[in-house]
C-alpha cells in the first residue's frame, strides 16, 4: 500500500482496519503545496521547467520555502523582462523545447497525463508533435529516477538533490541546447547544476531503468495508440494475458471492484470515459487504486479510454484512441474475450477474429450522451481523441 487512496482497497480486503484508514486520512494532507509524488501537478511542473517556460529550480522548490518566495518573485520580474524583449511564449516552445520536455519526462516517470498535455500545449504553440514522439523517445531515454507511486522517492527528494537542473545534467548528451525564460540556455543551466544524490537522480550509466517511464502501444484494440506509465508495472506484469470484464463507466466498474467482483486473471475494461464519452475525460484514480490496494496489481491489467491519475501504478492503460464513443474496438470487446498486452512489444491486441469484430461494429449503437445540455454537450462535439491531445478540432487563427 502505498498511498491513502490504495489504503481504501486495502480496508475492503481486511488488511486494514477502518480506524486504521481514517488516521491515514487524517494525516494525508499536511500541509501546503501539492502531492508529494511524481503525480500530475508535480510532473508538469517538471515540464514546464525543463520546456523553458519557468525559472530554474521552480518545480521542485517546497511550497513553505524562502526559495519557492523568491522565485515567485523572480518570475514577476522576469514577465517583465520577457514583455520588454518581446520573448513571446512561442519563442520558448519550439519542437526541440518540447524534446527536451518529454526527455526530462521520460527520465523521471512522470505521470501518463504528460501524453495529454504536451500535444495540447504543442498544438496551440503551433508545433506538430504526434503521440509517437513520447514512444521514440521512451526508447532513447532511460528513466533515472523513482519517485512515488513507482518509488519511495517524494519531490523534496528530488529537490535536494539538485532537482530538475541535475536530471537535465545527467540527460545532456539528449538536451538540445535552446533559450529558456531565464536568459539561460538549457546548456547553460546544466553548467550550472549539481547531482548531490545520483541514487534518486541516476546518471545514465545506472538508470533504475533502461527505457522512460512512458510506452505507447498499439494493436487492434488502439489503432491510435494508448499510454501505459511502464515504469511504475511490475516486472511480472509487463506481458499478461487476461479475460476482459467490461464496465460502461467509471462508477460501474467501481461499484464490482469494491464488491470483490474482480478476480485474478481478469482485464478491466472501462470505457465510454474518453473525451467524448466521458465528456471530459475523468481521471481514474479510485478503480485503479482500489485495484492495487486490494492486492490485484499483479493479477489484474486496467484498460480505458479514460485516464488516470498520475498516482496510478500497475498494468493500467489509458487513452485508448479511438475511444468508445467513437465506435471504436474497445466498444466491441465482451466479456471473456481474451487480451493479450505486450508493455515490450508495445502491443495490445485483442484475440477476437477480424470476422467477429465487423460482425459486432455493425450492430453497434452509440449509447445516448451522459450529458445532455450545456458546455459538455458543445465540448463533446468538437473534442478530438486523445491521441491528439483532446484539442478542439477548429482550425487556430493564423496556425
Amino acid at each position: 500500500m502505498r498511498d491513502t487512496f490504495e489504503a481504501v482497497g486495502c480496508a475492503r480486503a481486511g488488511t486494514m482496519s477502518l480506524g486504521e484508514l481514517t488516521e491515514l486520512e487524517m494525516e494525508a494532507c499536511p500541509g501546503p503545496g501539492s502531492c508529494a509524488g511524481m503525480y500530475t501537478a508535480n510532473t508538469m511542473a517538471c515540464v514546464t521547467e525543463s520546456l523553458g517556460m519557468s525559472l530554474p529550480g521552480c518545480a521542485s522548490a517546497l511550497a513553505v520555502s524562502g526559495k519557492k518566495r523568491r522565485i515567485a518573485f523572480d518570475s514577476g520580474m522576469t514577465v517583465m523582462e520577457l514583455i520588454a524583449n518581446n520573448i513571446t511564449a512561442r519563442k520558448i516552445m519550439t519542437r526541440k523545447a518540447f524534446e527536451n520536455a518529454i526527455r526530462v519526462d521520460l527520465a523521471l516517470g512522470g505521470s501518463t497525463n504528460t501524453a495529454l498535455h504536451i500535444p495540447a500545449i504543442a498544438h496551440d504553440a503551433r508545433v506538430n508533435l504526434p503521440l509517437t514522439v513520447f514512444d521514440k523517445l521512451a526508447r532513447l531515454t532511460p528513466q533515472l529516477c523513482s519517485l512515488e507511486p513507482a518509488g519511495d522517492d517524494y519531490m523534496e527528494d528530488l529537490e535536494y538533490a539538485g532537482g530538475i537542473p541535475a536530471v537535465m545534467k545527467e540527460l545532456r548528451a539528449g538536451i538540445h541546447d535552446l533559450p529558456t525564460i531565464s536568459g539561460l540556455t538549457t546548456h547553460g543551466i546544466i553548467r550550472k547544476a549539481l547531482n548531490a544524490n545520483p541514487e534518486v537522480i541516476r546518471p545514465v550509466s545506472k538508470p533504475y531503468k533502461a527505457e522512460g517511464g512512458i510506452a505507447v502501444l498499439k494493436g487492434n484494440l488502439a489503432p491510435r495508440g494508448a499510454v501505459v506509465k511502464q515504469g511504475a508495472v511490475s516486472p511480472e506484469m509487463m506481458r499478461f494475458t487476461g479475460k476482459a470484464v467490461c464496465f460502461d463507466s467509471e462508477e460501474l466498474a467501481m461499484k464490482q471492484i469494491m464488491a470483490g467482483k474482480v478476480k485474478a486473471g481478469q482485464v478491466v475494461v472501462v470505457r465510454y470515459e474518453g473525451p467524448k464519452g466521458g465528456p471530459g475525460m475523468r481521471e481514474m484514480l479510485a478503480p485503479t487504486s482500489a485495484i492495487a490496494g486490494m492486492g490485484l496489481a499483479k493479477s489484474v491489467a486496467l484498460i480505458t479510454d479514460g485516464r488516470f491519475s498520475g498516482g496510478t501504478r500497475g498494468p493500467c492503460i489509458g487513452h485508448v484512441s479511438p475511444e468508445a464513443m467513437e465506435g471504436g474496438p474497445i466498444a466491441l470487446v465482451k466479456d471473456g474475450d481474451l487480451i493479450e498486452i505486450d508493455i515490450p512489444k508495445r502491443a495490445m491486441t485483442l484475440k477476437v477474429a477480424e470476422a467477429e469484430l465487423k460482425r459486432r461494429a455493425k450492430c453497434w449503437k452509440p449509447p445516448a450522451p451522459k450529458i445532455r445540455s450545456g458546455y459538455l454537450v458543445r465540448y463533446a462535439q468538437v473534442v478530438e481523441s486523445a491521441a491528439a491531445g483532446a484539442v478542439h478540432k477548429e482550425k487556430i487563427c493564423g496556425g
